[in-house]
């Protein structure tokens, strides 16, 4: 008996530290955003790379921001894969309304890997006439200094600043779901990974210097996996350098989403990440309340206390900081927020255990772990 409520109680009480000391950290983060950090010395233009595919919520006003950045020197590259596409009249208008801007439209497409937006962003890299090259998510939304919040965080040991993608403005429960994970959950991991020097790419928005990656092999060096971000950060720790996050996270509108969507998303990024770094991985199990908070209740009941007096208020506690932080961040919170994240947490055991498939759907592609390194 003593053996169960020591082993219950270490596997309670190790996640339930980690949750605490990631929030703490992240509000700490938060807190040092508006302080100044200078930009490299005269860090010259940038080119600002924005792969394009289809209509989704909110694109006009995403896209649009590209043209507002408070930054002398940039030009925007956006790419699309096909002539046809739907999204390219807006992208067409958008250059037309903004003639001030150094803008391109780039169409084709580059089949090096089975990730359809790598080889989308392939032509962009190779016509980018700066050494700083931004890729920027479609779905991303780039206030007036994208460029100078990026470029700030950058540091001599730097081999790629990034940012996770914050969720705002959702419309509906799933949205609201979405953002859970994304902000609270993802986002705040990420950052607190950051803070113990261990960062890790995100996608959505990546900063590089065009010297570092043609090191590594060139932005062909992102086809060694199926997500170009797990690449990106094999390639910049293989260069002795390290992967930074932003202190405080660009948002994407979500809009309306359905249960299908979010979970379909969220097994894709479950397995990419089972995938590629499977020792960071398996502790996930141990993500979000339920797990700490039922072994919690066993080593209560086996010491013989009352279970819902040991629980309640850790679950108070937990629920708390979550919000504490939300509120900090001025991210996603509302009056449902609080039973959003309950669901979200008694999702993430199934998710665990459903990142241990292999096939996955991205944007109407079918695609498969076993893709990594092969062209579609």
């Amino acid at each position: 008996m003593d053996s169960l409520i020591l082993i219950a109680g270490a596997f309670c009480v190790i996640p339930v530290a980690l949750h605490f000391a990631s929030i703490l950290a992240v509000v700490s983060r938060l807190h040092q955003a508006s302080t100044p950090v200078s930009m490299p010395d005269a860090p010259g233009g940038v080119s600002i790379l924005r792969p394009v595919c289809g209509i989704e919520n909110f694109i006009e006003e995403t896209l649009r921001t590209t043209f507002r950045l408070d930054y002398p020197r940039y030009e925007i590259l956006f790419c699309v894969a096909n002539a046809g596409d739907p999204v390219v009249p807006i992208v067409r208008s958008l250059m037309a309304e903004h003639p001030q801007v150094e803008a391109s439209l780039l169409i084709g497409n580059a089949e090096i890997s089975a990730n359809p937006k790598l080889n989308n962003l392939v032509k962009g890299w190779h016509t980018a006439r700066h050494q700083w090259i931004l890729m920027v998510d479609s779905n991303v939304l780039m206030p007036t200094d994208h460029v100078q919040r990026m470029l700030s965080t950058w540091r001599p040991d730097t081999g790629l600043v990034c940012s996770p993608p914050i969720g705002c403005a959702p419309q509906g429960l799933w949205a609201e779901l979405e953002c859970a994970f994304l902000n609270t959950h993802q986002a705040r991991w990420q950052c607190f990974a950051d803070s113990i020097g261990l960062g890790f790419a995100q996608g959505k928005a990546m900063l590089w210097r065009r010297d570092l990656l043609a090191r590594a092999g060139g932005i062909e060096a992102l086809a060694e996996e199926v997500a170009e971000d797990a690449a990106a950060t094999k390639a910049v720790r293989k260069l002795g350098l390290r992967v930074r996050v932003v202190t405080d996270p660009f948002v994407q509108p979500l809009g309306r989403r359905s249960a299908i969507d979010v979970w379909r998303r969220q097994v894709r990024w479950a397995r990419l990440r089972r995938d590629t770094f499977k020792a960071y991985f398996l502790p996930e199990i141990l993500a979000g309340a339920v797990p700490p908070l039922a072994l919690g209740a066993v080593a209560a009941a086996a010491a013989g206390w009352s279970v819902a007096g040991a629980i309640l208020p850790l679950a108070a506690a937990w629920y708390a900081a979550e919000a504490l932080l939300a509120c900090t961040a001025g991210w996603q919170l509302s009056l449902r927020s609080i039973a959003v994240w309950m669901l979200r947490d008694a999702v993430l055991p199934v998710l665990w255990i459903a990142a241990w498939g292999s096939a996955f759907e991205w944007r109407g592609h079918a695609m498969s772990i076993a893709d990594e390194g092969r062209t579609a």
